[in-house]
């Protein structure tokens, strides 16, 4: 059994301070002299390599290699596809860009073989950054989103910040600063966000600031991007931010400070073998050191001349795209063979359809021996069909509009509730107001009179609101005219998520979950058809409320019924930001079996008991999101562990 202590190490490494590292890396080569079992082996020595990425590559090299070949001995997959991809990270690092992407590769293709989602999240990460290097930007974008979707969907919030970080290293690249400081301050913000990430978070808000010419604001985060850097030993990032100060004193005029920080850029990167490092910082000084020390700036023109090629020399370059076009091969034969393998079993239900019907109207062209006679009974079988279609797409409708009827009476009673009580207190204080007349006592009613207008204010606001829940009612339960609105999309997944809660609640009062809302204030308005997009969040949070209590009456230990629904904007590459609004609808209720989960959008199939669902709810709401709003309605699920159902949108719908 693998040690579940070296897998949260393993995950860990990044997160420590250099006397930190030091010590870990003690413990670790400690662990070897330890008779340990061999997966826990393997990932000791992938530790180790990662202790040594940023100070020493070739021992790195050395210790994941050493897990490699015993990773193969033993099958064992996951420690495999780690050891391959700490390599390739290493021998980015020393400049071996070829043999860095075909090592990621061959850990993608182990990652994607065997659902390692975290580490097929990473390998597409590390792809990108290859192109990255290679300064073909749109490609790289690709990559980084489709890493970015995946450490979504797990949730891996440490992994969301490094893409977050990556995204917004490269729109700093392409120049589209809004969409750069949009992803940084995103990595920033996020409390996941692991230490050893800090140093190039720090870079990456400098290179954003002096290219916005806000250099103190730029001087600020390199300081203290070389600070922690130095704290944690990582002398790749450092021999990065000094080149980078470097270039920043150059676009200045003030070539004395530009030498000496790209001669710290040198050193670093020597330091940590870093050749991408050496050779900004070496460039610079070639170029500055050329009219005052020729011989100075030779030397360092070699020194530059000889990573560059080392890192894109010509046949780098074709090795690159010659594993690039492979891999890219590689995908698109997989997305054919799914498609061939859709349409074979659409060909083959075609096909079984084809036959049902055939042997229908053989028994009844014998039946009845007439043609005639067979065409009228088809003919009425027919129109049944369509008229008990269309029966039950209403009365799923109908079903929908009770649900949200239930949740709407339970919660416009409270608003109720409020009038009626701040009317009984009006009353009663009027009463007081009259005897303080009798009385003559103006100072009295002055202070009831404020008293009485207090309450009015609260029963007007509580007026108001039971209004509007009656006028989302109305507007739900009337036909959809078509007709796209612009709609507040955070309000109306709110709205339906409490209504949701209480209709569950009216039915069964002793039904109890956890829900919450997480919502990006940025996506503001866009165009819909109100009333079916909520008929689709209404049916969606329905069914998550029915798999939460489905598995909450199994009594399981611990267990803690809870629905989030959260939205996000994911920009499109190459456009900044904007782009699709993403709905997410996620339980930890029962989950979706393997075997059919395919089936759950098709019309008349459910999961549910007997007299409990018609099989339409998810088949109209994946009409109404692709059809109708041109968007996409999508299904991650692990039986025993929950559901996520995901509706994107296009945000100009």
């Amino acid at each position: 059994m693998i040690n579940k202590y070296l897998y949260t190490l393993l995950f860990l490494t990044f997160c420590k301070t250099g006397l930190a590292q030091n010590k870990l890396t003690d413990s670790l080569s400690r662990l070897l002299n330890v008779t340990i079992e061999d997966t826990s082996r393997v990932l000791v020595l992938t530790n180790l390599g990662l202790q040594y990425r940023n100070t020493n590559p070739d021992s790195s090299i050395y210790y994941c290699e050493k897990a490699l070949v015993l990773a193969r001995q033993i099958k064992f997959k996951r420690g495999e596809s780690f050891a391959l991809v700490t390599i390739a990270l290493s021998m980015r690092e020393k400049g071996d860009l070829p043999k860095a992407l075909d090592l990621t590769m061959q850990a993608l293709r182990i990652a994607e073989t065997n659902n390692y989602a975290v580490e097929a999240a990473t390998c597409l990460r590390r792809i990108g950054l290859v192109y990255m290097d290679l300064k073909d930007y749109q490609p790289c974008l690709k990559y980084l989103y489709q890493a970015l979707h995946k450490q979504e969907a797990i949730p891996f919030k440490r992994g969301i910040a490094i893409e977050y970080m990556n995204l917004a290293m490269t729109y700093e690249y392409m120049n589209q600063l809004d969409s750069a400081l949009f992803y940084i301050q995103k990595a920033e913000n996020n409390k996941e966000l692991i230490e050893d990430v800090y140093p190039e978070v720090n870079r990456v808000f400098g290179n954003i600031y002096a290219r916005k010419e806000d250099l103190q604001l730029a001087v600020h985060y390199y300081n203290k991007g070389i600070e922690t850097g130095l704290n944690l030993n990582d002398y790749r990032t450092v021999s990065f931010i000094c080149s980078d100060v470097a270039r920043m004193f150059r676009n200045m005029n003030q070539p004395d400070s530009s030498i000496a920080y790209a001669k710290k850029g040198v050193q670093f990167g020597q330091m940590a073998s870093y050749k991408k490092g050496i050779l900004f910082s070496a460039s610079i000084l070639s170029e500055l050191l050329d009219t005052v020390n020729p011989k100075e700036a030779l030397y360092y023109y070699k020194i530059a001349a000889a990573a560059k090629d080392s890192l894109f020399g010509a046949g780098n370059i074709q090795t690159i795209q010659s594993l690039i076009t492979k891999e890219e091969d590689r995908r698109k034969e997989i997305e054919l063979q799914k498609a061939a393998y859709q349409n074979r079993l659409r060909q083959y239900g075609l096909l079984a359809g084809l036959g049902v019907i055939l042997i229908v109207a053989f028994i009844l062209f014998r039946n009845n021996r007439q043609k005639q006679k067979a065409n009228i009974v088809l003919e009425k079988t027919l129109t049944d069909l369509r008229s008990t279609q269309a029966q039950l797409i209403q009365s799923e409708k109908m079903a929908s509009l009770g649900e949200l009827t239930a949740g709407i009476a339970h919660e416009i009673q409270n608003p109720l509730n409020f009038v009626n009580n701040f009317s009984e207190v009006s009353r009663e204080l009027l009463a007081e107001m009259k005897s303080a007349l009798d009385k003559d006592d103006k100072e009295e009613v002055k202070e009831i009179a404020d008293d009485v207008i207090q309450n009015m204010e609260k029963i007007l606001h509580h007026g108001k609101r039971a209004d509007s829940i009656v006028k989302g009612m109305l507007q739900h339960s009337r036909s959809s005219s078509g007709q796209k609105e612009l709609t507040d999309i955070n309000a109306l997944c709110d709205e339906y998520l409490r209504l949701a809660y209480h209709g569950w609640r009216a039915k069964d009062h002793s039904f109890n979950a956890k829900f919450e809302t997480v919502f990006d204030e940025a996506i503001g308005k866009i165009n819909v058809i109100p009333q079916d997009l909520g008929r689709v969040i209404l049916n969606l949070i329905n069914n998550a409320f029915f798999a939460v209590n489905e598995r909450g009456i199994k009594g399981e230990a611990d267990y803690q019924p809870a629905v989030i629904v959260s939205t996000s904007l994911s920009p499109l590459p190459g456009r900044g930001v904007g782009g699709e609004v993403i709905i997410s609808i996620r339980d930890n209720g029962t989950g979706i079996p393997a075997s059919v989960v395919e089936k759950i959008f098709q019309p008349f199939f459910t999961t549910k008991p007997t007299g409990q669902g018609t099989g339409l709810g998810l088949s109209l709401s994946y009409d109404i999101i692709s059809k109708g709003h041109g968007g996409t309605l999508q299904v991650e699920t692990t039986e025993g562990s929950g559901t996520c159902f995901t509706i994107t949108l296009p945000q100009q719908a």
